[in-house]
């Protein structure tokens, strides 16, 4: 039997948030549960897909005034998550979360909904959102889109128009760009940080703690976590040591420390 549920502050304790279940204990855990504590006074709405009483997707999403991605979008819905996992998905669940989330919008007098894509990982494709009549409305020069649902005439969501000076705002360097919204970026953060160490790079953390920070300096529009190196955007989204090691070797950075 498949049902969603409602997450509030009332049960997450008990249900949790999907991500990282397994590990209540761990610090990237506890700092998202605290996250949510702020956000669900936001108007955060997060609906877990239950089959057989367990957790088998997701949805989460804001107004956009108080979305965690660098997208304008007031008056709208800003979908942050959506996932289904395993043999639950091909099975229409996708849909059903999206269409819990749009009627959500309706019935709250909002202009819209509104979900950053991307051709990358980590973030859906545009493809479900296409086939439940959301339009590709924006796009920008890395792998992202904007695809909004419109019930009326308000302006559409748009994206900022400054990458490029963003990432070059950050000089020289590693400079990671993180938030408490996705709890498996302690991992991210550490392994980037073992990656400067062995090159003798230096590696500087900003901290993202609101929505306006995450509108005006995130570096792409996935907005959660970035990943900069001399002024490239190296990653949006948890890289490997490997992969990490392949995208500053494709920069010129140095191949190892000092002395």
């Amino acid at each position: 039997m498949a049902e969603l549920v409602d997450v509030t502050t009332d049960n997450v304790g008990d249900l949790g948030f999907f991500c990282y279940k397994s590990k209540p204990k761990s610090p990237g855990y506890r700092r998202k549960l605290a996250w949510l504590g702020d956000r669900f006074a936001e108007g955060l709405r997060l609906k877990l897909l239950m089959i057989d009483g367990r957790s088998k997707g997701f949805i989460e999403y804001i107004p956009g005034e108080w979305a965690w991605r660098a997208v304008y979008a007031k008056d709208y819905l800003v979908i942050h998550c959506i996932w289904v996992i395993g043999q639950s998905k091909g099975k229409g669940f996708g849909r059903a979360l999206l269409d819990a989330c749009v009627e959500d919008a309706r019935t709250s007098g909002a202009a819209g909904v509104a979900m950053v894509t991307s051709r990358g990982n980590w973030v859906a494709g545009e493809g479900l959102f296409q086939s439940q009549g959301f339009q590709l409305i924006d796009e920008t020069p890395a792998p992202f889109g904007l695809a909004v649902c419109r019930f009326g005439t308000a302006p559409p969501p748009r994206f900022p128009v400054n990458w490029r000076a963003r990432a070059e705002a950050c000089g020289d360097g590693l400079t990671v760009f993180r938030s408490d919204q996705c709890p498996y970026l302690d991992d991210a953060c550490s392994t980037i940080a073992d990656a400067g160490v062995a090159r003798g790079i230096p590696v500087r953390f900003i901290e993202l703690e609101s929505a306006d920070q995450v509108r005006e300096q995130s570096p792409s529009p996935y907005g959660l976590f970035g990943i900069v190196y001399r002024g490239n955007l190296l990653s949006y989204h948890y890289l490997g040591a490997k992969e990490i090691d392949k995208r500053l070797d494709a920069f010129g950075a140095p191949t190892a420390g000092p002395g």
